[in-house]
């Protein structure tokens, strides 16, 4: 690949991935978040209320559709959200924070979390920051932005999901089985095939039973770990603190270094983790059979809360109480 190429990449990927992306990302988020009156945070008990706690006791919510309807269920536009925010970002992204960004990173994937339209055209829902551009801004600059966001995403789920994914997976595997990185990229290769080419309502269909399961088996085994490890709880959740702020570090120059590397690394993976703000997940949520957007919303908080707050807090004691890392 020609070395121009590869610095032109570079520097796009430090202006989204540097302070002025993960600010914008940041900002969007507080200044949502002072408009909503926290919603987010002083209305726990409600949003769980609709959301988790809605699952036994209304119906509506896991109903399916009519086969011939493109609209999916409140619970499987969930799953598929959570199919693709668990995983990489989740576990070996944490993993890879912790050692770049220090344990303070991971106070600072938090505050990303917590500080994380709907259209009908033609008889099916739609949504995504492909109509907030077009409708919202309106003219040609809208519609030109709106096409631009929809080729950059479709190129960005090969890179940010399928190809790290797929990386993980087989590498984990030849290392931990020794099964060949082809063998694993071809089942896999065939088995999404399968269910891509089904249409969303397979993919929401296979989210719906295997997620939950995947999440559910993810947790007992992240909470027996820690388990084992619980006298270090303590100081692990002291180093994600200490490290937040720089506390660690020895001298000005040094905190303010360490600091802003735990700040980076933070925002990086909350965002990454959890997709608030990068208007990929959005489009799932806006495929749900709901009549009003905003209870889908609730959804949306919820699956933030599970993918950051639980499962990617669970990994970071895995590995701050195992002993793997310094604290």
């Amino acid at each position: 690949m020609p070395e121009r190429f590869m610095r032109g990449i570079e520097a796009v990927n430090g202006i989204v991935w540097g302070p002025m992306g993960l600010g914008l990302l940041f900002g969007t988020g507080l200044l949502l978040t002072v408009r909503t009156g926290g919603f987010q945070l002083r209305r726990w008990g409600y949003w769980m209320r609709h959301t988790l706690g809605a699952i036994l006791t209304d119906r509506s919510v896991t109903a399916h559709t009519a086969r011939e309807e493109q609209a999916i269920s409140q619970f499987q536009s969930l799953c598929t959200a959570l199919a693709s925010t668990i995983g990489t970002g989740n576990l070996v992204g944490v993993a890879t924070a912790i050692l770049s960004g220090g344990a303070g990173a991971v106070f600072w994937m938090w505050v990303m979390a917590l500080l994380g339209r709907r259209k009908d055209p033609a008889g099916g829902w739609r949504g995504g920051p492909m109509y907030y551009l077009r409708d919202g801004l309106g003219g040609k600059p809208g519609r030109v932005l709106a096409v631009l966001f929809a080729a950059f995403c479709a190129l960005a789920s090969f890179g940010i999901g399928n190809l790290s994914q797929l990386n993980s997976i087989a590498g984990n595997l030849q290392a931990a089985f020794g099964v060949p990185e082809a063998v694993t990229g071809a089942v896999l290769a065939a088995v999404s095939a399968v269910i891509l080419l089904g249409g969303l309502k397979r993919v929401a269909a296979v989210a719906e039973r295997l997620v939950p399961a995947m999440a559910l088996l993810y947790i007992v085994g992240a909470l027996t770990v820690v388990g084992v490890h619980i006298t270090a709880v303590p100081a692990a959740l002291a180093a994600i603190v200490k490290g937040a702020f720089g506390l660690r570090a020895a001298g000005g120059g040094m905190v303010g270094y360490g600091l802003s590397r735990a700040v980076t690394w933070g925002f990086k993976r909350g965002a990454f983790s959890n997709e608030a703000g990068l208007g990929s997940s959005v489009m799932v949520h806006a495929a749900s059979n709901v009549k009003e957007p905003v209870q889908q919303g609730m959804w949306g908080i919820f699956e933030v809360f599970a993918d950051t707050m639980v499962v990617c807090t669970l990994t970071a004691l895995v590995v701050l109480t195992s002993g793997f890392v310094d604290l």
